[in-house]
């Protein structure tokens, strides 16, 4: 008896074993199911933490919106070449010091990047002043390049006005020793040629000069030392009205009401060759060195641009001011009046699309013997442009072809892939711009269907047929005309038929 207790003791000890591994194994399944279910919580969580969106000031292009942008460029591009300008590049970031001190006020969107190896470096904020940089760095004295490039700025974005962090700037500069005014007039007739090419309406090109604009605010009593803070106030009359100008240079930048008021007598003139002869004639200007030879400088200006045949384009604006510190001579802007657009009932504004002007100390600012190159140069507001460009073409819902596609190669049978594949090749080498559908048997329906889905105008039907007569089927998509084409002449019969699209 006290032998069976025994074994039956053993039996339970073994039982219970077994069921505590059991339940050890059960708990440590469900722990893994817990954490695995945590994992993946965990994984969700995160998921939703992240946001999916381009920073602030900065915008995706799509393929419509890259189809526009290219017109824009290249309308823009020839017409630099027309002018015999050669193109540069440089980097995306320059050495801080390089751009520190060469914006006024707009220093302070300058966007700076960690020290790297040593090197304190920023964005670039235009295209300016790592031209000048290239110049004095490679000792160039004489150029006419254009650069098209991004350029950054921390500035507080108003995307629907074209204004943003990151865009691009499309520029155009003269640097050499000339005779006055000739490459400034050929600048402003660069922009009125962009502008009157991209027909986005009626503009005004605003013209002065730094030292008309020195030369007034010395008469009027303005101390040397405020000169460029009070210059940037006056830039600021294209937004707001004269009176919170001349608040502003009295309250917050201490100036004397008296001297303000002397200055807001100027900076409300513009007009023509006639202001620029009264002027001339002022008994406090005309006293003024500076501001005297501005304006004999300015005379000359009108004279070429009369010759160009564009003054009635252009305005002569006491109030123009362009805040940027290197500007030495002519400065001008060019701006869109009353953007009206049918289709819309607010009209699009966004202000200023070019601007430019004369620096001739700038590049003498990099060169170590201090060697001036006068520059004169304009940049292309592209983003603006753009944006009136874009929301035209949303309001008027016109088709727009994001590819340059010539012809679609298509079969009408099955069992034509080689075929296909074997003319798309011949097309492909001959410089012919075409596609064809990744189906080994599509449907010729859904063939055509896709041409007039995305705008090619021809297709190169190969059929059992066709192969047999050495001949290509080819269909003019917009009529629905079908014309058999000797294989061997194809690639000229869809030359010429593309280039009268």
């Amino acid at each position: 008896m006290a032998e069976e207790a025994a074994v039956r003791a053993q039996a339970e000890v073994v039982r219970r074993l077994k069921q505590d591994k059991a339940d050890s194994d059960e708990i440590a399944k469900e722990v893994a199911k817990l954490l695995e279910m945590k994992a993946q919580l965990g994984e969700d969580e995160g998921k939703h933490k992240f946001v999916l969106k381009t920073p602030k000031g900065t915008r995706d292009y799509g393929p419509k919106q890259m189809a526009i942008r290219e017109r824009v460029f290249n309308a823009i591009i020839s017409c630099f070449k027309r002018h015999g300008a050669e193109v540069i590049d440089t980097p995306v970031f320059e050495l801080k010091e390089t751009l520190t001190g060469k914006y006024g006020e707009d220093s302070k969107l300058i966007y700076d990047l960690k020290d790297q190896g040593g090197e304190l470096l920023s964005l670039r904020y235009d295209l300016t002043v790592p031209f000048a940089r290239y110049l004095a760095m490679n000792k160039i004295t004489n150029i006419k390049r254009y650069h098209i490039a991004k350029v950054y700025r921390r500035d507080n974005p108003a995307m629907t006005r074209g204004r943003y962090r990151e865009f691009y700037q499309c520029d155009f500069d003269i640097a050499g020793q000339f005779d006055p005014m000739i490459p400034d007039a050929e600048c402003l007739k660069i922009v009125h040629e962009i502008l009157s090419d991209l027909q986005l309406g009626d503009f005004v090109i605003k013209v002065n000069d730094r030292r008309i604009l020195d030369g007034m605010f010395a008469v009027c009593g303005v101390p040397d030392s405020k000169f460029r803070t009070i210059c940037s106030s006056v830039d600021k009359l294209d937004k707001v009205p004269w009176e919170e100008v001349r608040n502003e240079m009295v309250g917050e930048k201490g100036l004397s009401p008296e001297a303000a008021d002397r200055i807001g007598e100027y900076v409300q003139l513009h007009g023509g060759l006639d202001l620029i002869e009264q002027l001339l004639q002022d008994p406090k200007l005309s006293q003024n060195k500076l501001a005297k030879e501005g304006l004999g400088d300015m005379k000359l200006l009108f004279e070429y641009l009369t010759l160009f045949g564009i003054t009635g384009k252009i305005s002569f604006d006491l109030s123009l001011a362009r805040g940027l510190d290197y500007y030495t001579g002519v400065i001008f802007e060019a701006v869109l009046l009353h953007q009206e657009n049918e289709h819309v009932e607010e009209p699009v504004s966004v202000g200023s699309v070019a601007g430019g002007g004369r620096y001739d100390g700038l590049v003498g600012m990099f060169d170590p013997k201090g060697r001036k190159v006068p520059c004169v140069g304009v940049s292309i507001g592209i983003e603006r442009i753009f944006s009136i460009l874009e929301q035209r073409l949303e309001a008027s819902e016109e088709k727009i072809r994001t590819t340059e596609t010539q012809v679609l190669v298509a079969s009408a049978q099955k069992k034509l892939l080689e075929e296909r594949l074997k003319l798309i090749s011949e097309l492909w080498d001959a410089g012919i711009k075409a596609e064809m559908l990744y189906k080994k048997n599509p449907k010729l329906l859904n063939q055509l269907q896709y041409c007039e889905d995305t705008g090619i105008p021809l297709v190169a039907i190969v059929g059992e047929q066709e192969l047999k007569d050495g001949v290509v089927k080819l269909r003019i998509v917009a009529t629905r005309e079908e014309v058999n084409v000797r294989r061997e002449s194809l690639v000229e019969e869809i030359r010429i038929r593309t280039s009268q699209c």
